[in-house]
């Protein structure tokens, strides 16, 4: 079965919930309440969340996340919260 171009862009429940350091059964409950946007896709209706969604959501979690802003890019900065939990 070949994977559409959006597909190559979306990451799974397992590829988010390592991102996110929570278990996949915590990022779905999330996905149901409208804490994140997750995209159902197939005929099985599986979960696929866009990167940009993703980091939206560090970045929220990650205000007052102190960094100095002359050494390091957003993406650093969600990269340093992510490998800090």
């Amino acid at each position: 079965m070949m994977k559409s171009n959006l597909d190559d862009n979306m990451l799974t429940v397992r590829e988010v919930s390592q991102i996110l350091h929570v278990h996949s059964n915590t990022l779905r409950r999330w996905s149901d309440l409208g804490i994140i946007k997750a995209y159902r896709i197939g005929p099985r209706g599986d979960r696929r969340f866009k990167h940009e969604d993703i980091n939206v959501l560090l970045m929220e979690e990650s205000k007052g996340f102190v960094t100095n802003p002359n050494e390091s890019t957003e993406i650093d900065k969600v990269t340093q919260y992510a490998m800090s939990r």
